[in-house]
């Protein structure tokens, strides 16, 4: 077993044991990939301020997030298709962020279903929405999510019309993978995924599969999905799935400071800063550049969260000092769970932990709820004239 340190060690392990299909699904962003590389690259510009002679007994990094406890202020984003980077992928992830403290979220586009999660997860988990022009699917998912005890709905704004990823394209994304010449040449290599997956019954998406009519084998599965992100969502139908949920509220994909006090209005227990990991509008900026002037156009009337990019405790810690209330990680888990199934994404959390933890303590600072701007050094113009 390879000592592992850093969330780069298991994005190592992961994309030798991982299909290439599934590993460029997680590794890759819209069109020429811009945004996708600032999401990470724009947080090496934050300078941390190093503190000494401070009394670094007590550290605190525990948190809330929507009122929820947790060991510390990162959740899992929802992201599709976990259950093919490993066997029953979502119910491993549910069950290593339970036994952590922290959220899991649930994607509508998971291949393990709301029922397998809750049947098999020790903990309520989140369950993330994408708004389908099937408002019959959408209403009984909803109505799944909340006979699963899903303690929040999370709902995604920022896909309502499919951004273009050249990589899934060009190798042919489905789930199960169809067997091609290729996919059959790179599976010959990834023998231990592969004998997982020949151990699970879950390879197809579960919460759409048997729920949708007309929709039976893979190739009517992929055109059901392409062809129904509801391009006409607006805030009139954020309404009316905010009333029928009725419960903790989430909005993803914000980015723009009007959108966010929209967001506000609505009633929102918290707003994601988040670009979609880069998946959606290429040459947006990055979630890290724009956390700040949201935060400071909605003040405390909501919580606001910051996704995309977070690589490391240091970024969640730079995150929280830019303002953030909590942060979701993403990728940071899928690269743990493809590469050590359950124990990658314990892990994952594990090294985001102690970094975070550490790098509090080196900046002096013994309460993560002590976080601000004044433990960074920020260039000027970062955010967009803010200093």
């Amino acid at each position: 077993m390879p000592v592992i340190t850093c969330i780069e060690d298991l994005k190592r392990i992961y994309k030798r044991r991982t299909p290439r299909m599934f590993y460029d699904y997680a590794e890759s962003g819209s069109y020429t990939e811009q945004t996708f590389r600032e999401n990470t690259s724009d947080f090496a510009q934050l300078r941390l301020r190093q503190k000494v002679a401070v009394d670094m007994l007590g550290r605190n990094i525990a948190s809330t997030m929507a009122g929820l406890p947790v060991t510390m202020p990162v959740a899992l984003a929802p992201i599709g298709l976990m259950g093919m980077q490993a066997a029953d992928g979502e119910i491993k992830s549910a069950r290593a962020a339970a036994k952590f403290g922290v959220p899991y979220t649930l994607s509508t586009m998971s291949i393990c279903s709301i029922e397998d999660v809750a049947a098999n997860s020790p903990a309520p988990f989140w369950f993330q929405l994408y708004v389908m022009q099937d408002e019959d699917f959408v209403d009984r998912i909803i109505q799944r999510a909340k006979a699963a005890k899903c303690s929040a709905l999370v709902l995604t704004l920022d896909l309502q019309i499919l951004g273009q990823r050249h990589k899934d394209l060009k190798n042919g994304l489905s789930a199960p993978p169809k067997l091609t010449l290729p996919v059959l040449l790179d599976l010959a290599t990834k023998w231990g995924w592969g004998l997982e997956m020949l151990g699970t019954k879950r390879r197809q998406f579960g919460n759409i599969v048997g729920h949708v009519k007309g929709v039976g084998d893979t190739s009517s599965l992929m055109s059901w999905i392409s062809d129904q992100f509801d391009p006409q969502l607006d805030w009139t139908k954020i309404a009316r799935i905010r009333d029928q949920w009725g419960g903790k509220f989430i909005i993803k994909g914000i980015m723009d400071e009007d959108d966010a006090r929209k967001a506000a209005d609505f009633g929102a227990d918290a707003i994601i800063v988040s670009n979609h990991g880069g998946r959606q509008l290429d040459g947006a900026s990055s979630s890290i550049r724009m956390l700040p002037r949201i935060v400071d156009a909605v003040g405390d009337r909501v919580e606001v969260w910051m996704d995309s990019g977070i690589r490391s405790g240091q970024d969640v810690l730079k995150a929280l000092a830019m303002g953030a209330r909590g942060t979701m990680i993403g990728r940071s888990y899928v690269y743990g769970l493809g590469a050590m199934g359950e124990a990658g994404v314990t892990k994952a959390l594990e090294v985001i932990r102690k970094e975070l933890d550490t790098t509090m303590a080196l900046c002096g600072e013994r309460d993560v709820h002590a976080l601000g701007r004044h433990n960074l050094l920020i260039p000027k113009g970062f955010s967009d004239g803010w200093e």
